[in-house]
């Protein structure tokens, strides 16, 4: 008796209009959407979606490697990239596929992962402005280096110098995880195209040649920093941080990018006549 006369009070004393029970209800109206919102937000983080970013020279066919892998369709014009653009592509785990359009395909066997495939500017003064952003970001998990075999000859000096840059972001980036956590390991696919033309040089020729001018751009690097004034105490640092590779080694190759935990592979293909399968199977190991 005693309870139900409890009860009885306690519901008059809330449905009683009062000042109090007015500043409680609105608590509960604001308050409330903001708790659960906080609490979903932190129970279900946001995960951004992995990435593969495209680099490399102009006319070297990083647009139209994109809009092959977009549309299946290697005939359509591109033109130069002014600004950084992405794509979300799926990439199947059936190791059943023969071709990329077989593996890319929503409804094949296998587990499906999505990653955006990033296209950045070739030319010289867009090209380190958007793509070393892109080194830097979290979600990276490989790197295109995409260039024209046909004309190598030619733009040798420019395209090993951009992938001088490339390279050495991703060996600082290694570096800098010495002191924290250390960063997700990046790959580098060089990717030698078209091939299909007569005056393309062929993949071994391709990563000689680059290796060779990466070693004279190294040398040069070093002795400009020596007649530049530095003083003794600093030349020895910033020498070291600048130096690609095994610091004070003679030659320089590939391998020796494996002590910051970065291998590169040299693949040719031709995005003209849609020979890209070799490295659609790249990107799917680094999804």
């Amino acid at each position: 008796m005693d309870s139900m006369e409890g009860l009885k009070q306690a519901l008059e004393y809330i449905l009683t209009p009062s000042r109090e029970i007015f500043i409680v209800g609105a608590l509960i109206v604001f308050l409330l959407p903001i708790l659960v919102h906080f609490y979903i937000s932190q129970s279900t983080p946001y995960t951004a979606l992995p990435s593969i970013l495209l680099v490399g020279p102009p006319g070297g066919g990083k647009t139209s490697l994109m809009t092959l892998l977009e549309r299946g369709d290697s005939a359509t014009a591109t033109h130069t990239s002014q600004v950084p653009e992405s794509i979300e592509l799926t990439v199947s785990s059936d190791h059943g596929a023969t071709t990329f359009r077989e593996a890319a395909r929503i409804d094949a066997p296998g587990t499906h992962r999505k990653f955006l495939l990033v296209d950045t500017p070739g030319h010289g003064k867009l090209r380190n402005q958007h793509a070393m952003t892109h080194v830097a970001s979290d979600t990276l998990r490989g790197i295109i280096y995409m260039l024209d075999a046909a004309s190598l000859e030619d733009t040798l000096a420019d395209a090993a110098g951009y992938l001088y840059d490339v390279l050495l972001a991703l060996q600082k980036r290694t570096g800098a995880g010495k002191t924290s956590k250390t960063p997700n390991a990046i790959h580098v696919l060089l990717a030698a195209n078209k091939l299909d033309l007569f005056t393309a040089l062929p993949a071994s020729l391709v990563k000689s040649n680059l290796e060779a001018e990466l070693g004279r751009i190294r040398k040069s690097r070093s002795k400009g920093l020596l007649d530049s004034g530095v003083g003794e105490d600093e030349i020895g640092s910033e020498e070291q941080d600048g130096w690609l590779g095994a610091y004070g080694s003679e030659k320089f190759t590939f391998g020796q990018m494996r002590e910051f935990d970065i291998e590169v592979d040299i693949v040719g293909g031709s995005v003209l006549e849609g020979k890209v399968d070799k490295w659609w199977d790249w990107i799917s190991q680094r999804i």
